[in-house]
This record gives C-alpha cells, structure tokens and sequence, in this order.
C-alpha cells in the first residue's frame, strides 16, 4: 500500500488526542490539522462579535439552532483566547468541519472593517516531523560519533549560554551520553508501550540537545516537555504552554523550537501572538522549524521570521540534503526561510538505554521521492515497512529494529537547533551576551551557499558536521 504520511499522521495524533475531535484542513484538503466545532476569538469585546456574527449567519443562512453558537471556555488566560463552538464536533468526518469554514466566512466582511483578524481555526500544533515526518530514526552502533561531532569548546558554567528547548521530554537516562552530562529539564512520560516497545517519537526531545551541546558544548540546554503527547497541542493551549515554560526558568539566551503548523494565512497564528508579542520586547531569539512538508507555506511560528518587527527575534531554519548540495525533499522553502543547515541524517543520542530496546516502523518507505527529487532521500532509503501504512496487517509485517543509543534522523527539527547551536558557538567565541547580535554577525560573516527551489540561500554548517554521501537513486525511482 502506498503511504500517505499526513493521514497516518492524523491517526496517531487523534488516538493521542481522544477527548479533541480533529479535522483536516483546509475545507477540501489536507495542509493542517484542528479542532472540530470550536473557533478562536480574542477576549472581550472581538469574541463577542464573533459570537454575535456566526449565530446570526447560522440562523439565518444555515438554518441551525442558534443556541449551537456559544463559548467553549470561559476562563481568560495569559493569552487572552476564547474557544467558541460553532457546531456539533461528533458531526461528520475528520476529512473536514463545514461549521468552522462557514463561521469563518460569516466573519470575512467583519474583519475587513476590523482591519484585523478576528477568528481562527484552533490549529493542531506539531513537531516538525510529526503531521508531516521527515523520517523515522534509525539506529547507529554507539561506537559510531555523533554527525555533527562534539566541538572542542570547554564547558564553563560562568559563560555557558542559555538555550531552552520546547519539545518532547528528556529519556529518563540521557546522562549516560556525555553530551548531555549537564542537560536539565523535564523527562519523557512514557518511553515505550506496554510490550516494551519504543513509542513514536520518543527521543525527539533528547536527540535535539544532544545536536545543540556538540555544535556548542557551552551551554546550559534545559528541555521542556510541552509536546510530549505524540508531540501535538492545540493551538488554543501552545501559548500559554510557552509562557509557562519562560516563567520557570526565565527568558533564555535562544529558544529551539521544533514545531508548529500551517495555517493557510500570512499573518500567524492567533493563539501564539500574544508570546510572539512578548517576545519582541525580551532579549531571546527564537530559532524555529520551516517543517517538513516539503511545500512553500508558511509554517508557523517559524514564518514569523518574514513579519515586519519579528526580523530580529525569529530565525526560521530549513534543512540541507545530507551532501550539503542543496535542501533536503521534505524542507519546507521559500522567502520566509531565512536560513538553512544540515537536516538530513544526523547522528545523535536518542537516548542511553542500559539495554536495547524494540521500535517497529509506523511508516512504510516510497518507491520514489514524494516531493520528486532525484536523490536518494530519506522517502526512499532505508527501507522498511511501517505499521500504519498497512492496515489491517498484522503488527509482525511491519519492521522492527533495535536502539541501543544514537539514532540517525532527518528533519527540519534537527537543523533547528545546529544552528541555535552555531549562534550559541558564536557568543561564546567572540564573548558576545547577545544572541540577536550574534544571529546577525554571523550571518553576515557566513561565506557558504547553496541553491533551494532555484533560491540562493546561505548555508550555516558546523565545522564538524561530516557530509554524508547521497546515493544515485534506486532503478525506476
């Protein structure tokens, strides 16, 4: 059966998810994920008028029952986001929700007099390889180093740079890799299913501070759990999810962000503008994912990069192939994506299991790319037979292999944090305590470049990542 990522995807993220009912969006395709029935609206007076605007059109265009139109949560919170339910969520199919895309249209003449968005879908936000993965790991002997190696820069908890992690958690004995000897923050809540068997995505959280303290062994990298389930949060919780994760350990030199969504807009996402507003004003630069979906959307928060007063606090990061010539099939493009680095089978530590642990495969390969490259690219090899794409197979056809550490993985995930890694090397070379300063200096003194999509882009590569050949493609790929 040929795979269809984004829909097994949505699968995983529902069974996740089971009190949320989920659609695909937008209305007649599938670039997102969110919630059935509810919309969001700022607090106060603009969630009134939303309110006041859907139930007048649902009763007198739809015909429904204009009690159907009412608040789904109360409470204000820091981000000041009202969920309203605009239709019956158990409604219908996950293929599409016509009561959020008719609420939307009901506010289109209001929102061009507001001169202001109004109303939002509440979007499913992800890790970047989650609704669209770029691969699933694959083991690594230990004897085998890490790809980028450990830089030769001494520890120093004087100077150390501050870099906040929001992903999964942390595998409960990350310690045992000597890159992550001083790494803190919150564990992973279930590494593996009640077989014993290694959970989708587990390590996420862990291979990426491993990527981060071997391009910049001086740093203080504290990981939060804030996507630890299957890696997705509603877009209505994810902002008050990162405020809470500022407010217990104070604002970082860099946040490393691996996650987000499309929106199918380009102005951001409601539910996280007022962090993205905070943020302006504090002294942290967010380097975020472009996502893997191999498309020119703006994927969010990263896309906040190209809004007028985010150039200086956002820096969105593509993904290069693992030869380095050129951007990996599934990295997200276009002028919105400010940078790219090495994405494409790195090598880090997924975890330290005292002994190896089982993973079966979720994903089967493809024949060819899905995005149409040339290369042989992580669509392609190595190959294996995944348990979602099979349905109603046995879990014995799917693949299974055994970790027993490191991992070699691909994603805009994981090009996000080697360069928070290179702007974190930066400051601690030329002893600069600004990480947006540092982000434009280095920058600017960065002579590599390489072509995406026909774009001439810079290429930020550590200086001990090892280019890992690309293989010509298998016969009729």
């Amino acid at each position: 059966m040929a795979p269809q990522r984004f829909r097994e995807q949505f699968d995983h993220i529902q069974r996740s998810m089971p009190d949320v009912p989920l659609a695909m969006g937008p209305d007649d395709s599938a670039e997102f994920l969110y919630e059935k029935g509810v919309v969001l609206a700022r607090d106060g007076e603009e969630a009134r008028v939303v309110e006041d605007t859907v139930r007048e059109h649902f009763t007198a265009v739809a015909g429904l029952d204009a009690d159907q139109v009412r608040r789904a949560s109360r409470e204000t919170n820091r981000c000041g986001i009202t969920r309203i339910q605009v239709g019956d969520p158990g409604q219908g199919t996950g293929a599409g929700d016509p009561a959020v895309a008719n609420a939307l249209r009901s506010l289109a003449a209001a929102e061009g007099r507001a001169q202001r968005r109004l109303v939002s879908r509440n979007h499913v936000v992800h890790i970047a390889v989650n609704a669209c993965p770029g691969d699933e790991p694959v083991p690594v002997p230990r004897t085998e180093p890490p790809n980028p190696a450990a830089a030769d820069t001494p520890y120093d908890p004087g100077s150390a740079v501050g870099v906040l992690v929001i992903d999964t958690g942390l595998t409960r004995d990350h310690r045992s890799s000597p890159l992550l000897a001083h790494t803190r923050g919150d564990l992973q809540i279930k590494e593996w299913d009640d077989a014993g068997v290694l959970m989708q995505y587990v390590g996420h959280g862990t291979f990426i501070a491993g990527l981060l303290a071997a391009v910049a062994p001086n740093t203080d990298i504290t990981v939060r759990n804030t996507l630890n389930d299957a890696g997705a949060i509603l877009e209505s919780e994810f902002g008050e999810k990162l405020f809470e994760a500022v407010d217990q350990d104070g604002w970082p030199d860099l946040i490393s962000l691996s996650a987000g969504t499309p929106n199918g807009r380009t102005d951001g996402l409601l539910g996280v503008h007022a962090f993205m507003e905070e943020l302006r004003t504090r002294g942290t630069l967010l380097v975020a994912a472009a996502g893997n979906n191999g498309s020119a959307t703006p994927f969010w928060p990263a896309a906040y990069a190209d809004l007028p007063g985010w150039e200086d606090s956002v820096l969105s990061v593509g993904a290069l192939r693992s030869d380095g010539e050129g951007g990996a099939c599934f990295s997200n493009h276009g002028p919105w994506v400010k940078a790219y680095a090495p994405g494409e089978r790195l090598t880090s530590a997924l975890t330290g299991f005292d002994t190896p642990v089982p993973y079966v495969y979720q994903h089967s390969t493809y024949d060819a790319c899905r995005y149409g490259s040339a290369y042989a690219c992580t669509c392609q090899a190595p190959r294996h037979t995944g348990l979602l794409s099979e349905p109603g197979e046995a879990p014995a056809k799917a693949d299974q292999v055994m970790f027993e550490g490191n991992a070699q993985w691909s994603g805009t995930s994981f090009a996000t944090p080697v360069v928070a890694g290179l702007i974190a090397a930066h400051m601690t070379a030329h002893k600069e305590t600004d990480a947006r300063t540092a982000r434009g200096l280095l920058l600017a003194s960065n002579t590599a470049y390489t072509e995406v999509r026909g774009a001439h882009v810079p290429a930020l590569l550590p200086p001990t990542w090892r280019p890992v050949p690309v293989e010509p493609p298998a016969d009729g790929a």
